[in-house]
């Protein structure tokens, strides 16, 4: 019995090998990381298939937030009632500590500082809602609502009420990505603000703490010491707080201590954000006298002369 061939003729291969497609298209895809990674040419597609998807990511957030919606509508009057009796609970317990000359000069004196600080954001300071974090589990990343059209550009600072949170990296028409503060990429210039001592505050990635790292083992720095920003970098504005010194370790012998920091902010669970514009983050730089010095050096040229 004649076997029928299993393989085509020849006459139906047509075209280039697998193998050979494989390596063409394999080459172009490096290519195109290559040229994005190193000049940016694919940001302006980035942006345009953001602008185009901007609609879908919304209408499939759609569904979560009515569900979302109707569960909290249809809360038992049970819950309701137990949840007012724990309020008015707390209100009586709170209301002793509430009253008296002292607490209320405490918050005037909290509110004088708040609008005291105001002035020096001005304009410059957007206000934005976390809309969800990176998908790569390694980097920490998140996105908010706001992109170019609001003013956001690369760079600028992101707080919240109890500090700093990170820094936008990429921005997009109507989304932002921002950094934080323990991304493993991620530095901010920091001093101790009880000793005044500068350092910098490094990212260790998902599930470590950031660290102050090359500080020298006989540094004027202790355990709970909180940190603030310096300012030198132009990015954040200086005395926004940072983290806390949550480990010391100082090992005889070694050239370096080990510090461990609990960042302050919110990173992981702030729903409201405070991003400041470059404006905002230092006071215009003085212009150099260059004149005045130039002219001063010309007199005394004159006077030696004479």
């Amino acid at each position: 019995m004649r076997h029928i061939p299993v393989e085509p003729p020849a006459f139906f291969h047509r075209g280039p090998s697998p193998l050979a497609r494989l390596a063409f298209f394999g080459l172009i895809s490096l290519s195109l990381l290559f040229l994005d990674t190193r000049y940016r040419y694919l940001e302006n597609i980035r942006s345009v298939v953001a602008v185009v998807l901007y609609p879908l990511q919304r209408a499939a957030e759609i569904p979560g937030e009515a569900m979302a919606f109707v569960g909290s509508y249809f809360v038992t009057q049970r819950e309701l009632t137990e949840e007012n009796s724990e309020l008015k609970r707390r209100l009586v317990e709170q209301g002793a500590s509430t009253q008296g000359l002292a607490s209320t000069n405490s918050e005037n004196a909290r509110l004088k500082a708040l609008l005291e600080m105001r002035p020096r954001y001005g304009g410059s300071a957007t206000v934005a809602e976390i809309l969800y974090t990176g998908r790569d589990p390694f980097a920490q990343k998140i996105f908010i609502n706001r992109g170019s059209d609001s003013g956001l550009s690369a760079g600028d600072a992101v707080i919240d009420a109890q500090g700093v949170v990170g820094q936008v990296t990429r921005v997009m028409p109507f989304m932002a990505e921002v950094t934080l503060v323990t991304d493993k990429d991620h530095a901010v210039p920091v001093k101790v603000e009880r000793s005044g001592v500068r350092s910098v505050l490094f990212g260790a990635g998902a599930g470590r703490l950031p660290e102050l790292r090359f500080m020298s083992p006989n540094a004027d720095i202790r355990q709970d010491d909180i940190l603030v920003t310096s300012g030198i970098d132009g990015t954040y504005p200086p005395g926004l707080a940072v983290a806390r010194v949550a480990s010391l370790e100082r090992e005889t012998g070694q050239m370096f201590a080990r510090i461990s920091t609990q960042p302050l902010a919110g990173v992981d669970r702030s729903e409201f954000l405070l991003v400041l514009a470059h404006a905002s983050a230092l006071p215009a730089r003085p212009d150099e006298p260059a004149d005045t010095d130039a002219g001063k050096k010309t007199g005394k040229s004159r006077r030696r002369g004479g």
